[in-house]
């Protein structure tokens, strides 16, 4: 669960804030409402996974993922020596 503080609680309760990351827990600061920062230990961030870590993007808004799914990348030509027979073909 994480927990909002203003910039200014924040500031002011510093030494708390650092308390509840300790803990692993994720503080989030906000400025004027909107958030602007999240704070989390370094040992959270480093065990995530690259799919917990897009998640954690997606739900902060910073990511939007596609509505379609990527297709798998596809060579133009599976003939071993394409490039040769390109370049050959440009006169390089």
């Amino acid at each position: 669960m994480a927990l909002n503080y203003s910039i200014c609680e924040a500031r002011a309760r510093f030494s708390e804030v650092i308390r509840r990351v300790r803990e692993g827990r994720t503080v989030t600061v906000s400025y004027r409402g909107e958030p602007v920062a999240e704070i989390l230990s370094i040992e959270r961030q480093r065990k995530l996974t690259l799919e917990e870590r897009l998640n954690d993007l997606e739900r902060s808004g910073s990511l939007v993922r596609p509505a379609i799914p990527r297709r798998t990348f596809q060579p133009v030509e599976r003939r071993p020596g394409a490039l040769a027979r390109f370049l050959a073909e440009r006169g390089e």
